[in-house]
């Protein structure tokens, strides 16, 4: 293939390195400006969460009063149940993920409950992050195992190799893609939750000199299974389907169920939602995959730039929807700062990137959503980088 951009080998990685460094070290202090900025995104999840809330009272309380129901009962539940779902999502992306990467820790005088130390810990997990997901086995999976190795074998994110029991099967490419879409629809419970908990489970017995687990553990009666159902599946379904549904009782049995209803199709979004922000920003046929670790820094900012796509940017709005991973060749470079520095260091970035004759990748997201779910199923493969 001819090469419009210039090749792996031939980067000036010293350079490069010197050249990222230099955008680092004019950043300025993390500080309360920024801290603003993520209670303002915070505000704006808890605004959407809770206004989802409200609808469904609002809709059961129209379907006790005038017999709501037909276009107007679903038109209104769909808008409720998108609400909590989209909040769910920003809660993860928007709130949860910089703060889990310290990314507010030098702060002056912060509260606790937003420093890596002190946020999801224990049961504090119910207010600050409820999921199906331990925040200590994703904070491991992904600050470490992924951010450090993208692109590698040990990427537990590589979608390449996470598909090939299905690239690599015999059943039918129409099949293959109602299987995609249908993972996307629950990917945070089928993938995200017992993953994370087989990561961190390795850690430890990598410690130990213990073989490592390769598959997910979903049986109550093994160690990680137990944990998954009984710390996490178990308490978030209990609280989020069965607790919150209760708590429109006073209307009647049917307002439960309409809860129930809502709650169920906002999870369904939340996962769709979360799918399409997440899972494009590594995968495609334009991406590079790597055989070996990287051998210095600028190696593995070169591999952060490479192996990473940015969606659409601009405004906080745009930014929110897209929970900040919009900004992926930023945040790959530099994980642990605030989103409030994204939008200021992408000019920066891409005029280093032009200057080392680096391709910028920057597209919509369906779109590389569309490219990724071609790789998923197996009609493209990703680029290479093999043995330099």
């Amino acid at each position: 293939m001819s090469h419009e951009y210039a090749r792996y080998e031939d980067i000036d990685k010293e350079q490069l390195q010197i050249d990222i460094e230099e955008i680092k070290k004019n950043l300025g202090p993390v500080g309360q400006e920024d801290f603003e900025h993520l209670l303002k995104l915070e505000r704006w999840q808890k605004i959407l969460t809770y206004g989802g809330f409200f609808l469904i009272y609002i809709i059961s309380a129209l379907e006790l009063s005038y017999g709501l129901s037909g276009f107007a009962f679903w038109f209104l539940a769909l808008i409720s149940a998108v609400m909590i779902g989209v909040g769910n999502v920003a809660r993860w992306a928007d709130v949860t993920h910089p703060i889990l990467h310290g990314a507010y820790d030098k702060v002056p005088n912060i509260p606790h409950k937003y420093t890596k130390s002190g946020y999801a810990r224990g049961l504090n997990r119910y207010f600050h992050w409820l999921d199906w997901i331990k925040p200590e086995a994703w904070e491991y999976e992904h600050n470490i195992m992924h951010h450090y190795h993208l692109g590698e074998a040990d990427d537990p994110d590589n979608v390449e190799r996470n598909m090939q029991w299905l690239v690599n099967s015999k059943i039918p490419m129409a099949i293959r893609y109602v299987i995609v879409y249908a993972f996307a629809g629950m990917w945070k419970y089928l993938y995200y939750a017992p993953n994370t908990l087989r990561i961190l489970e390795n850690k430890e017995r990598r410690k130990k000199n213990l073989e490592e687990v390769s598959d997910y553990e979903w049986s109550p009666f093994t160690k990680n299974g137990y944990e998954l159902w009984t710390k996490y599946m178990l308490p978030y379904g209990l609280v989020k389907f069965v607790f919150f549904p209760l708590l429109f009782l006073p209307l009647g049995t049917t307002a439960v169920l309409n809860a129930f209803i809502i709650l169920v199709i906002s999870e369904f979004v939340a996962n769709l939602h979360s799918f399409l922000v997440i899972v494009p920003n590594h995968s495609a046929d334009d991406i590079y995959m790597f055989s070996e670790p990287h051998q210095s820094t600028g190696e593995f900012y070169l591999r952060q730039i490479m192996g990473s796509v940015n969606y659409n940017t601009g405004s906080d709005l745009i930014d929110f929807a897209h929970g900040f991973l919009n900004y992926q060749i930023e945040h790959h470079l530099f994980p642990n700062i605030p989103h409030s520095f994204y939008q200021k260091m992408q000019p920066i970035v891409k005029e280093v990137c032009k200057k080392h004759n680096l391709e910028y990748r920057q597209e919509s997201v369906f779109k590389r959503a569309y490219m990724t779910i071609e790789l998923m199923v197996g009609k493209t493969q990703p680029l290479r980088v093999d043995g330099i």
